[in-house]
């Protein structure tokens, strides 16, 4: 499912390093490995802070079809519904700096997170 004007953003660098690992991936693709065609971002129970974020490479087969697919460029993002709620607002980017490259959501709704950015909670 397409949606116009998606709740959940994607910067140019998050969707330019999605689209270049994606690609290699594709390239590395055998018949007993399918080659994945996306990024999915879910925000699970658990972390240190009540909720932590999951990044996921997915094959077309692993794309339900209640996800909302969020299109930047060559760089596809599906969330589900109920990530989506919590993603509201948010943007995901991708940070290459000397400490290391990492995914992060920017997520206006967390009242706090922890110091690695992979776990919130909320207000």
């Amino acid at each position: 499912m397409t949606q116009p004007a998606p709740l959940f953003s994607v910067s140019d660098s998050a969707a330019a390093r999605i689209a270049s690992v994606i690609a290699r991936k594709q390239a590395e693709a055998t018949a007993s490995t399918p080659a994945p065609v996306a990024l999915r971002v879910a925000v699970e129970a658990g972390g240190c802070n009540g909720f932590q974020y999951r990044f996921i490479l997915v094959s077309p087969t692993e794309i339900a079809e209640d996800d909302t697919r969020i299109e930047r460029g060559d760089a596809v993002v599906v969330v589900d519904p109920a990530s989506l709620d919590l993603l509201a607002d948010a943007e995901l980017d991708f940070a290459d700096k000397l400490m290391g490259a990492h995914f992060s959501v920017r997520n206006p709704n967390a009242a706090s997170s922890c110091g690695c950015g992979t776990s919130f909670s909320l207000a």
